[in-house]
């Protein structure tokens, strides 16, 4: 099987995935970053009532006329109205109601004189300003009115949009299902973090990496476990959890030694290779495939290889599954300011630091199986196959993660 270019790939992964078009309602605490599949429509008028922006005097603009700090006009402050409350009278010439922000503005009022503008009396306030008819005056509906488009179906939720539906008066929104996703990792080789190590072992980090990824990018996976380096329960681990899958994500046991097993599984399970070898580094020995209709993604069992094919491969499907475009992978040109020398025929990709508009790396650690010299990286580094590194100042492509 002929290895992809990194763009053949992608596509043949997300032609071979479907975008979750099942909805649920979800109380809005529970909104932020899910896909909105409905139109928000408002059913009332944003303020109800026309309302104080400030905290002041409601009165008739008229009154006000001539008003100066040295000849002010006196009104007679009838009532007093906070946000939340009514005011009792209908303002006639002459009177004055103190108001606070937000409160309604009482009938017969044209504006509203901030505090600071008069004498803050209790009985009779002195006006030191002239004010024009709607001043410092909110209007009811001015925010949106009813039967207003706010939303439309497919923008994703942030704490903007949640506050609009919840200015509504709604306490719940209709949102895209997300898509169940299970992570597998493999290797004789690894155990949990906890108990002390046994001869030969080492601690499984791509559980928690590529586990607490696929939580960063809004996908809470369904099933995590791992699994030995044994053919038969791994198909059986794979034919059971796409029942109730749609994408799984395995690590390791893809290259071609002798536990190198899901090449096996693939063909006693049933599995639909898509492919086999990627032209990037790290990560070329990644399989895909596909059961029933569950996608398949095999990567590497190497630390960084896998969180590089995660934001290169796994991103673009969960974009495309989750209907949210804000998850493909973005690219940025910037110049970098420290020269890579190593040469690669495949493009290659290297951990990196994006900052004010240029991007460093911070490390000489660069092997795949190296997972340390990932903290405090923010991006990928693409250097394009067939030259022989990059130098300081030169502009490079690089993926913010």
């Amino acid at each position: 099987m002929e290895k992809l270019s990194l763009s053949e790939a992608v596509e043949c992964l997300c032609s071979n995935c479907e975008p979750v078009v099942e909805t649920e309602r979800i109380s809005l605490w529970n909104a932020s970053g899910r896909v909105l599949g409905e139109n928000i429509i408002s059913e009332m008028d944003q303020p109800p009532f026309p309302r104080s922006p400030l905290d002041g005097y409601a009165l008739k603009s008229e009154d006000t006329t001539g008003a100066l700090e040295n000849q002010p006009v006196k009104l007679k402050v009838i009532d007093e109205i906070m946000a939340g409350y009514v005011g009792r009278h209908h303002v006639k010439n002459g009177e004055a109601v103190r108001i606070m922000t937000g409160a309604p503005i009482p009938p017969g009022v044209d504006c509203i004189i901030r505090q600071e503008d008069t004498d803050y009396g209790e009985k009779e306030v002195k006006i030191y300003k002239e004010l024009k008819q709607y001043d410092n005056y909110c209007f009811k509906g001015e925010d949106f009115k009813n039967q207003q488009l706010l939303l439309k179906k497919g923008v994703i939720l942030s704490a903007p949009e949640i506050g609009i539906i919840a200015s509504c008066g709604k306490p719940d929104v209709l949102v895209y299902k997300k898509p169940a996703v299970a992570l597998i990792t493999t290797g004789d080789e690894t155990m949990m973090p906890g108990p002390p190590l046994k001869p030969g072992k080492i601690y499984d980090s791509n559980m928690f990496t590529l586990g607490c990824r696929l939580k960063e990018l809004g996908v809470l996976p369904q099933c995590i476990m791992h699994v030995d380096d044994h053919t038969d329960r791994m198909v059986c681990a794979i034919q059971e959890i796409s029942n109730y899958t749609d994408l799984i994500i395995t690590t390791g046991g893809v290259s071609v030694g002798k536990k190198d097993i899901m090449h096996e599984v693939f063909k006693q399970a049933g599995v639909k290779t898509l492919f086999w070898k990627v032209s990037v580094k790290p990560g070329t020995p990644t399989l895909c495939g596909k059961y029933n209709n569950t996608l398949i993604i095999c990567l590497s069992g190497n630390p960084f290889a896998a969180l590089t094919n995660m934001e290169l491969l796994v991103k673009p499907v969960l974009s495309k599954m989750l209907l949210n475009r804000d998850l493909e992978p973005d690219r940025k040109t910037v110049p970098i300011d420290k020269g890579f020398e190593k040469g690669s025929r495949v493009t290659r990709y290297v951990r990196g630091y994006l900052n004010n508009g240029k991007v460093t790396i911070p490390t000489n650690k660069h092997s795949s199986g190296i997972l340390s010299s990932m903290a405090g990286c923010n991006c990928l580094i693409e250097i394009p196959a067939g030259n022989y590194g990059v130098h300081k100042g030169d502009q490079v492509c690089v993926i913010p993660m």
